[in-house]
Parts: structure tokens; sequence; C-alpha cells
């Protein structure tokens, strides 16, 4: 960026496996955000959000309730490309921190949910940027399942939970909506009680808006949840999904398995031993606070090798659902001691600072 003189910097919150970011101050005391990828895969990611940030047209940005950034410049070190970002009025909030804002502030995380969820899809089709049915979608997650259990580690009960989860054909009704794919209390900004902006658009696809709600299940103010969970469905123009949180609470759970098989393709093992140690207490309270079966239908012994917990079934088999987080009805849920990354309940967790996810048992 020619003619920038930086006066001053700060290290800023980000996906520490993937990116190195920071805060800079030029001397027109204007602000910056530098996000480096730190390898391959992380700066494809951050290609693919400035095609995001492109589609997003001025007419776009000013129909929605919150502002997005805007690259101002890139630079090529080898093979990644480093990106300097405008700043965005606003800070991000610790987990525990987010529910201080009260139900002002939670009417306007789930009007921003809407929102996102509520863009046309042609701003991702458009971009050639992913794009899945609610049937592909569940497709995907079982081949993801069986990914990692060829790793050997994750512990059996988890594997036929989410098995017999992913196989309950009527959880996965939904209609498919933008998502942001990343969405967690780092990518919202916020002053005071107001979402000003939200960043880290690099996973955005058409799937299942279930996704950008996983993060809320680490938020122990059950009340508040709620009042988030309840001001997006009246911002939604789309029907009402009964079974939205229950999926949320899936995919929260099953970041953590995500987690252990990004650190087992990158050869981390301290990244690994963090997310087999999540998985066994996970497995540890879900069988002391939230132990109620998943199906009412036998659970399999698991299957050695390749195909370790998964069993084959037809797809209407077994009424399975996914533990209610839970908007409907409040109450059900049951705070656990489990412990995960910050970021592991959005399927793309990097940390290994530790918060409190909620075990709640995935059936009415």
């Amino acid at each position: 960026m020619p003619g920038l003189e930086l006066t001053g910097c700060a290290l800023e919150p980000d996906d520490a496996a993937d990116f190195n970011s920071a805060l800079l101050v030029d001397a027109e005391s204007r602000r910056w955000r530098v996000r480096s990828p730190r390898h391959a895969e992380a700066s494809t990611r951050l290609e693919t959000e400035l095609a995001v940030l492109r589609a997003f047209t001025p007419g776009i940005r000013a129909e929605l309730p919150f502002l997005l950034p805007t690259v101002a410049g890139t630079v090529r070190q080898g093979a990644l490309t480093t990106f300097v970002y405008s700043h965005l009025a606003g800070k991000s909030r610790t987990i525990d921190a987010i529910p201080a804002g009260g139900a002002r502030l939670a009417k306007e995380l789930g009007a921003t949910i809407a929102a996102i969820h509520d863009m046309p899809v042609d701003i991702v089709t458009g971009a050639d940027l992913p794009s899945y049915t609610a049937n592909e979608f569940r497709q995907r997650k079982l081949t993801e399942l069986d990914q990692a259990a060829t790793t050997g580690k994750i512990p059996a009960a988890l594997l036929r939970r989410w098995e017999h989860a992913l196989e309950d054909v009527a959880l996965w009704r939904f209609n498919a909506s933008v998502v942001h794919g990343d969405l967690h209390e780092d990518n919202i900004l916020l002053e005071d009680t107001r979402v000003t902006a939200v960043i880290g658009w690099t996973d955005l696809h058409v799937g299942d808006p279930a996704d950008d709600l996983a993060w809320l299940v680490a938020i122990h103010d059950q009340a508040f949840v709620n009042d988030v969970v309840a001001a997006y469905r009246e911002a939604r123009t789309d029907a009402t999904d009964p079974h939205l949180m229950r999926r949320a609470a899936l995919s929260a759970e099953f970041a953590l398995a995500q987690w252990l098989v990004k650190g087992v393709a990158a050869g981390d093992r301290q990244m690994v031993a963090d997310a087999e140690a999540m998985l066994r207490t996970l497995e540890a309270d879900i069988a002391t606070h939230g132990g109620r079966p998943i199906s009412t239908e036998p659970v399999p012994a698991p299957v050695a090798g390749p195909d370790a917990g998964r069993t084959e079934q037809p797809d209407d088999d077994g009424k399975v659902t996914v533990t209610p987080i839970d908007a409907e009805p409040a109450g059900n849920a049951a705070d656990t001691a489990a412990t995960a990354a910050p970021d592991a309940v959005t399927a793309t967790a990097e940390e290994t600072d530790t918060t409190t996810l909620k075990v709640i048992p995935l059936e009415d």
C-alpha cells in the first residue's frame, strides 16, 4: 500500500493454525487489519474471501444490517498471499462475555444471522462457491464421518451417536441457504449491544443454516441463546426449521472430529492430542449428563477398520434426533465440563485455549 506510514501494531485473534493476524495503525490514526496465511490452503481461503467480498455489490451491502470488510491491498509471498483490510468499527468479545449484552444484543445477533441466511443464493453460485442441497450436505457429513473413523482416534460411542443422527432423514429436511461457514464470536464485531460488522468470509457457501448457530452451543446462558434463536426465527423469511438447533448441536460436537482430522493431515501431534482429549471429555460428559440414546433403535456395535462407526440402513429407518440445545423447548440443555477450542464449535477449531461446551441429549 504505497504511502502507508505505520505507527503501531498489535496481534489480532484469529484461527491460529491457519492465519497470523495483526491490527495496524497509520500516521493518520487509521486502522488496518492484516491476515497472513500460514499454509497454502489458508491462502486459498483468503483468495476465496476476496471473490466473496467482490460479489457483495454496493446494493447488497446497503441492505445488510452490518458492515462488511473491504480489501485494501495484497502482497504475494511465494505461494502465499497476505491481505490488508480496511478497519471496521467494533470489537469481538469472548464467548463468555457475549451474554452481557442481554436481550438487545440477542436480538441483534439473531437478526444478523438471519440476514446472512436470507442473502440471495446467486451471491454464492455466481462466485463459483460450493452449493449443497440438504441431502448433499448430509451425505458430505457422512463422508467426513468415515474419514474421521479411519483415524482410529474417535471414541466408538461418539461415532455411533453422530452416525445415527446423520442417518435420520427427517432431521435433515431443511431449506438450504447462504451460510457464512465460519461464524463465531471472533468474526462478529460489536459496539456495546450493537453488531457493527461481520468478518471472516472465507467459507461462504450454500448449505445448512444450522452451522452458523453452532457456536451458540458454548454459551451457557440458555435464556440468552433462546432469545438469539427467537430473534433469528422472527427475522427469517424462510419457513421455521424445527430441527435447526439440534443440527447445530451436532455440528458443534462434530467439529472436534473435524479438528482431529485436520491435525492428523497436518501431522500436528499437539493438535491431535488436544482433539483426542476433548473427544474423550465429550464422550464422558454425554454418558454422565446427556446419555440418553440418540435413536429409538438399538445402537449397533462399531465396525473395525475404515468403516468404523458406520452402519448401512435405508434412509427412512431409525428415529434419530439431535440434541436440542435448545430453543425448543428451553431448559432441556445440560451444562457439562466438556472443553473445546474456541473455534471448535464452528468446525474450524484451531486454538488450544478452552471453553465449555454444553451436551444435550439428541432427542426430545
